[in-house]
């Protein structure tokens, strides 16, 4: 069903931002889980704690690659973001849902790799700055349409 209230110009931006955002996301949790099926090394450019990291008892949930989950949240973050722009009301509700879900994951995550693992992932901080700006765009929305609407 869509949304009865006419979207503005300056209120879809921003989810076309999250769809391009989410697409970067699901490239990085994509590779990662090609890597981490096939058993390939993986390349390390900047830093090098990947190995450690990917290696660690916290890279897989019940056996299934945590990147794999991080590809399927990146994908449901960009349809949800593209059914927004549609006018798909219930994807502007799911949306902060998910994208706060992603935010305390990638808390906890950070956390893991700071204070249990000791060792950095370049990837998995890619991951992560994209869902903090994925947040921080998101709730910057919801308040944008409140002041909106508003008046």
């Amino acid at each position: 069903m869509s949304d009865p209230i006419p979207s503005s110009k300056s209120l879809t931006w921003p989810y076309l931002i999250v769809a391009l955002l989410s697409l970067v996301g699901l490239g990085d949790a994509i590779y990662l889980t090609i890597q981490d099926l096939t058993g390939q090394n993986l390349r390390c450019t900047i830093i090098s704690g990947c190995a450690e990291v990917l290696g660690s008892k916290y890279s897989h949930i019940a056996g299934i690659p945590l990147a794999s989950l991080g590809a399927f949240a990146y994908f449901l973050a960009f349809s949800l973001a593209i059914l927004v722009l549609f006018g798909y009301g219930f994807a502007r509700h799911a949306l902060p849902v998910l994208v706060g879900i992603m935010f305390l994951t990638s808390l906890w995550l950070l956390y893991l790799q700071a204070f249990v693992i000791h060792h950095f992932c370049q990837y998995c901080l890619l991951s992560a700055a994209v869902t903090i700006l994925l947040t921080v765009i998101v709730f910057a929305a919801i308040i944008a349409r409140r002041r909106v609407m508003a008046f």
